[in-house]
């Protein structure tokens, strides 16, 4: 059995942070003891919730050994589990890739640590009274087992675009749409936006969120639906979460009552596994949502998408783009967090990598994300349809790597930190990456063991942990070991 130092093991390249570099301060391979500096952390907030793989403390993941820990993951919509074939003769809406373990292993490679699995009711329960598929749960176990290779770790999205494939992209069975549609679509999906915007989808989005008896049996089925995909993973190590509802449409009363009914789903299957939720898909486009009257309950995890421009934007208000242009809603984002006292998960962001301000846009979303500690999921791996948006070109069957998306996504992440994070940053000019948290007394082991992902960067890299120097050589994530009692500072840089 392959022996696993948090998540992060040789099938990633992990090296440990021991080789000594001339450096001010000389070199160590030990944690080192109690520093002076003082850091300033986060308050507390949230109820702590003792959960598997991850718990939550202080508003915070923290992983088995006490360390906090951050997703830096991707979206992945895959084929058989982002069901848009259809078996009646109509044209499937458009092509969905394969999920292979080149796929996940190229995933960590780029510097992920986590993928966001999109999921639909209508591979799951296509019929009214057939029940769940066994195939469609053990096609989510196939990924999942990937990515469990692979060390990522997978957040299972109970996913809808316009409500249905029916109507709309993908998401409810048909037998789930009431009232039922004028008529069934069809592909190609040229036509999205106006989707979303037609009568059925919105008359479906009413019905399901809404006070009648329809709406309270279909939300019931969903839960029931929900609680099945939970129970089949309760005790998966690799599985982080389920998501309730991608981008949902309803009123905030609507939804406080939706999400109680899914936590109260999933915690009777599954009572470690953490819920993530979202606010209405508005926030898409208003970049805010309402602060609640009162968190959802311990064990859950606010999850909104971020979008500023992605959307919105004109050809002038992108060139002119700064990251202070993109502040908003990630900072408001950490309001409603903390009002929520959940940790905070930008489930979506991305933007057109055709853009000539692609790598600005990703570059300043992922430093506010470090500025407001969230975690986050990039929009998307692959995909040759709607703008092709992700990390690929397809070329026929082929699918190749488009070399500026991966040099603007490549960068090191901070995924575990031994204490309480105060601040990170990262210089993408000098490729210096800065933390200081506040470590915790006695602690040894792994809980004194940060760990950084470095993604695609080569060569050496010089690090010092309270200005003595430690050094590391190759690919995948490094271990450095610093902590124990008081404030600590990491900087780790590239050596080029």
């Amino acid at each position: 059995m392959k022996k696993r130092l948090g998540r992060v093991s040789s099938a990633t390249a992990m090296v440990v942070v021991m080789a000594c570099l001339v450096a001010e301060g000389g070199c160590s391979s030990t944690p080192t003891k109690a520093a002076e500096k003082v850091v300033e952390v986060p308050a507390c907030r949230g109820e702590p919730f003792d959960g598997a793989p991850l718990s939550i403390r202080c508003g915070a993941f923290v992983d088995a050994s006490g360390r906090e820990v951050f997703l830096h993951g991707v979206n992945a919509r895959v084929s058989g589990l982002f069901d848009v074939t259809f078996d009646d003769g109509r044209t499937a809406l458009e092509p969905i890739p394969e999920f292979t373990a080149a796929d996940a292993t190229n995933m960590r490679s780029v510097g992920f640590n986590a993928l966001r699995l999109p999921l639909n009711w209508s591979g799951l329960e296509p019929t009214e009274t057939g029940g769940f598929s066994a195939p469609y749960l053990d096609r989510i176990a196939e990924v999942v087992a990937l990515a469990r290779a692979a060390d990522l770790y997978v957040l299972l999205d109970m996913h809808q675009d316009a409500y249905s494939k029916e109507i709309g992209e993908d998401g409810a069975p048909y037998w789930a749409i009431v009232p039922a549609p004028p008529a069934k679509l069809q592909g190609p999906l040229l036509d999205l936006e106006a989707r979303r915007l037609s009568k059925p989808v919105a008359d479906a989005f009413e019905t399901f969120f809404g006070p009648t008896q329809d709406g309270a049996r279909l939300r019931t089925r969903f839960a029931n639906a929900t609680r099945e995909v939970a129970k089949r993973f309760a005790n998966d190590p690799a599985v982080v979460g389920i998501e309730a509802f991608n981008e949902p449409l309803a009123t905030e009363a609507a939804l406080d009552v939706f999400h109680n009914e899914i936590v109260a789903a999933v915690r009777a299957v599954a009572p470690k596994m953490l819920v993530f939720f979202e606010p209405s898909a508005v926030r898409n486009l208003t970049d805010r949502a309402s602060i609640p009257a009162k968190p959802l309950g311990p064990g859950t995890v606010y999850a909104p998408h971020v979008y500023t421009l992605a959307f919105t934007g004109t050809e002038s208000s992108i060139a002119a783009m700064t990251k202070e242009t993109l502040r908003p809603s990630n900072e408001n984002a950490s309001l409603e967090a903390q009002a929520w006292g959940t940790p905070l998960v930008v489930g979506e962001f991305g933007f057109s990598p055709t853009s000539p301000r692609f790598a600005d846009y990703v570059a300043f979303q992922s430093e506010l994300q470090d500025e407001v500690h969230a975690s986050s999921f990039f929009w998307l791996w692959k995909e040759d349809s709607q703008g092709a948006w992700g990390l690929y070109d397809r070329t026929f069957d082929r699918w190749a790597e488009r070399p500026s998306v991966i040099t603007a996504l490549t960068r090191m992440r901070l995924e575990r930190v031994a204490g309480r994070l105060g601040k990170t940053t990262y210089d993408r000019a000098e490729q210096k990456l800065v933390f200081s948290f506040e470590g915790v007394e006695g602690a040894t082991g792994d809980s004194v063991k940060n760990v950084v992902s470095t993604g695609r960067l080569s060569g050496a890299l010089s690090v010092t942990c309270d200005g003595k120097g430690l050094a590391a050589e190759g690919k995948g994530p490094i271990v450095i070991p610093c902590g124990g009692a008081g404030g600590h500072e990491v900087v780790v840089r590239s050596a080029r």
